[in-house]
């Protein structure tokens, strides 16, 4: 029975071998029929080889993805070139935007009286001395009479001040010539002059006390010198724009009564600047730093904007633990409103004053991770929309930025943005497992 299984083996291996050379003759490969060889005289060795080539091949084929130009577009695909940076941490801290309070105006009424006109209404832009509300005030009509009227007196103190003195100088002369008038005439006339001139002199600081109440009511020196050349009352006085801006606030109507106590009738902002407000807790103060680049994120699209660090308050408040930190933004670039609430991320500054070593960085959304190995992606060259998978060595992310510790060079193109579409792809070509 042995010797009747060892004849069947035989029998086989003599069966395998001739259909091997039939299939060679044939031009088909024994070990993928479906290749067909170019030569039929080729060595099995040089054979092998090829096939090996063939799987390497394969296997690079698989670590690639190729998407269409609309998917690229759509789904935000950004090529980015690894560039050199020091990592440096980041404050995240919450904020508010408001106005700049170094370019804002609150306008208020130096007279008691009744709004009588209010050419400026709310939202509107007004340059500087615009007049924004008309303020109809008896308090003002007599300040101006009673400046006309002091000014009458003082203006009539000086002829007579002068006829005292004339008076005066002529008794001198003929007491002193020939005794033609006695001493104490003279000495009358001299009490005279200077009643006269002490008269001019009350007179004069009279008038000009009137003068100061006018322009403490909000005239200026022109309409002075103009009511002291026409003599007309006129008790009207116009509120003017102290700055170029807008009217933001407004807390006024036709015909409401207004005085000095009342805080505010309009506000008026510069909105070309405006302040970003960050809180930052007083354990981080130290290492928020002015003039350090800080990104503002606002609104429901979540929209950054990057500034600087303008000021850090030296004090920090009792009830919050916090100490403020200023970013000033150009008001037409943020898609935000004063009183919104805000997210800052400032770029801290290292304690001991060391800069980290810098390494090529790139933003975390481009570190993938499959088969729990961090991955990015790479173009292949000559090959449009095509992108390889290329292992990489990272660090923790500090700032948004990843170190990268090897697997790409400075100078190197990646995808910095997108590469979470090429990941799926791939991994929707492997059925989606990761070991």
């Amino acid at each position: 029975m042995t010797r009747t299984l060892l004849r069947d083996n035989r029998s086989m291996v003599r069966q395998v071998v001739r259909a091997g050379m039939v299939l060679v003759a044939l031009g088909s490969c024994a070990v993928h029929p479906s290749c067909k060889r170019l030569d039929s005289g080729v060595p099995a060795a040089a054979e092998a080889s090829a096939h090996a080539g063939e799987g390497e091949g394969e296997e690079d084929h698989a670590d690639r993805v190729t998407l269409t130009g609309e998917a690229i577009e759509r789904h935000g695909v950004r090529i980015g070139e690894a560039r050199m940076s020091v990592p440096r941490p980041r404050l995240v801290a919450p904020a508010r935007i408001g106005f700049n309070a170094e370019a804002q105006a609150h306008v208020g009424s130096p007279v008691r009286g009744r709004a009588v006109e209010i050419p400026a209404r709310l939202g509107d832009a007004v340059k500087k001395g615009d007049p924004l509300v008309v303020i109809e005030s008896p308090e003002l009509g007599q300040a101006q009479a009673d400046f006309l009227q002091r000014r009458a007196v003082a203006d009539a103190a000086g002829p007579q001040a002068d006829l005292a003195q004339a008076a005066w100088d002529r008794a001198k002369g003929l007491h002193e010539s020939s005794q033609g008038i006695s001493l104490t005439e003279v000495q009358r006339r001299e009490a005279e002059y200077r009643v006269a001139v002490a008269a001019q002199r009350l007179a004069a600081a009279a008038a000009m006390a009137a003068e100061n109440a006018l322009h403490v009511l909000g005239m200026d020196q022109g309409a002075v010198e103009e009511l002291a050349a026409s003599g007309e009352i006129r008790p009207r006085h116009t509120i003017l724009a102290a700055i170029d801006g807008q009217v933001v606030e407004r807390e006024i109507t036709l015909g409401e009564l207004v005085s000095p106590d009342r805080e505010s009738l309009m506000v008026l902002a510069d909105t070309t600047t405006l302040w970003v407000l960050a809180e930052v807790p007083e354990a981080r103060v130290a290492v928020v730093a002015v003039g350090a680049r800080a990104f503002v994120r606002v609104g429901s699209g979540g929209e950054e904007y990057e500034g600087q660090v303008a000021f850090v308050s030296p004090m920090v408040n009792s009830a919050t633990r916090t100490a403020q930190a200023r970013i000033d933004l150009p008001g037409g670039a943020l898609a935000a409103r004063p009183g919104m609430f805000a997210q800052v991320e400032i770029v801290a500054t290292t304690p001991d004053g060391v800069a980290p070593a810098p390494s090529i960085a790139v933003p975390e959304a481009a570190v993938q991770t499959i088969k729990g190995r961090p991955v990015a992606f790479v173009p292949v060259v000559g090959q449009s929309n095509t992108f390889q998978k290329r292992a990489l060595t990272v660090g923790p992310a500090v700032g948004g930025l990843a170190p990268v510790f090897s697997g790409l060079v400075e100078g190197e193109q990646y995808v910095e943005a997108g590469s979470f579409i090429l990941k799926a792809e791939m991994e929707k070509g492997s059925g989606g497992h990761e070991d």
